[in-house]
């Protein structure tokens, strides 16, 4: 079990729901060489390192959202030129995901911008489900907070995953968002467990928090009751008009070290490279992929901001003798 600071890893199959900031700051601080050994050790005895697992995501209903998150173009409350649209039909999405899957993907993610679905739309968001299942891909949606009833019919649709994430540490949720609380999320995540669905919860490096928050963030993920299975850690995008425009960009190695942690503190979840490789550079993933980053969205858009290129990505998992997972792939270690 990782000790938290001194000394070699113990055995890489424990799990731990105890994590705490302090534990976690220190392994973020780890000599780069150590962290990245623990993190990999942690990572193959649960997976192929050479697997990464490819997602596509697509807004469903964007912009228009009341909610006042600060890095958020789909927000009313910034002027990102962004304009609101209605829900898409289900045979437009079925259209997209099967690009996607022509492409690779192996799970289709949809998106909308949603304070809270009404129940009209969840059944026109579960037809989708329904649809985008017939066609062989795992599924998530997010759709913001959920009853548990709505949980319950999304189950029923055959929903694999719902994305919800935390965005940040709790000390520092306040400073990003106001229209809803850290405990609003903590309970949609509850309903979605209690409903029987996977959890894709992570957050957003670079919104003007601190290392500690950072750490927090992890532990956080780390100490929920049951780990997320998918873990997204997404480096902010800067978009004009939202209120974090103009915040400092993340180091390379800084952003390296919390996938590491992520991988160390959640052995078993898949820890998704999630938005803002658009800005990385090769090096910068492939530290990603070595710290225990095993799953990416693929395609040109990740909801309203870029995504980096479908080939590109394609050459860099080719450089580094990287393949796409497949559905029903590599199962991890219980």
């Amino acid at each position: 079990m990782p000790d938290g600071g001194s000394g070699r890893p113990g055995p890489v199959s424990a799990t731990r729901h105890d994590w705490t900031r302090d534990e976690v700051a220190a392994l973020i601080a780890l000599p780069f060489p150590e962290l990245l050994f623990r993190a990999q050790t942690v990572h193959r005895a649960r997976f192929d390192p050479t697997e990464v697992q490819i997602s596509t995501l697509l807004s469903i209903k964007t912009g228009g959202c009341p909610e006042d998150c600060g890095y958020c173009s789909q927000s009313v409350h910034h002027e990102s030129g962004l304009k609101a649209s209605k829900l898409m039909q289900v045979e437009a999405v079925l259209a997209e995901a099967r690009a996607a899957k022509a492409g690779g993907a192996s799970r289709f993610c949809m998106g909308a911008a949603w304070r809270s679905p009404k129940d009209h739309d969840l059944e026109a968001v579960c037809a989708m489900i329904e649809g985008v299942k017939g066609l062989g891909l795992e599924t998530c949606v997010t759709l913001g907070m959920l009853s548990g009833p709505q949980a319950g019919r999304l189950r029923e649709a055959g929903l694999d995953y719902y994305n919800h994430n935390l965005d940040t540490s709790p000390e520092y949720y306040g400073s990003v968002i106001t229209t809803r609380t850290y405990q609003d999320r903590l309970d949609t995540l509850s309903h979605v467990r209690d409903a029987g669905i996977n959890v894709c919860c992570g957050g957003i490096i670079g919104l003007g928090e601190s290392e500690d928050d950072q750490a927090s963030l992890i532990a956080t993920l780390a100490c929920l009751p049951q780990h997320p299975e998918s873990v997204p850690i997404n480096l902010l995008v800067r978009v004009a008009g939202t209120r974090l425009e103009d915040a400092v960009p993340v180091d390379p190695i800084s952003f390296v070290r919390i996938i590491a942690a992520a991988r160390i503190t959640m052995p078993a979840s898949m820890v998704r490279l999630s938005a803002g490789r658009e800005s990385m550079s090769d090096e910068a993933q492939a530290l990603c992929f070595l710290a225990g980053a095993n799953s990416i969205f693929y395609g040109p858009k990740l909801l309203t901001t870029p995504n980096a290129v479908e080939r590109q990505d394609m050459r860099l998992l080719d450089r580094l003798g990287m393949v796409p997972m497949q559905i029903g792939g590599t199962a991890p270690a219980s």
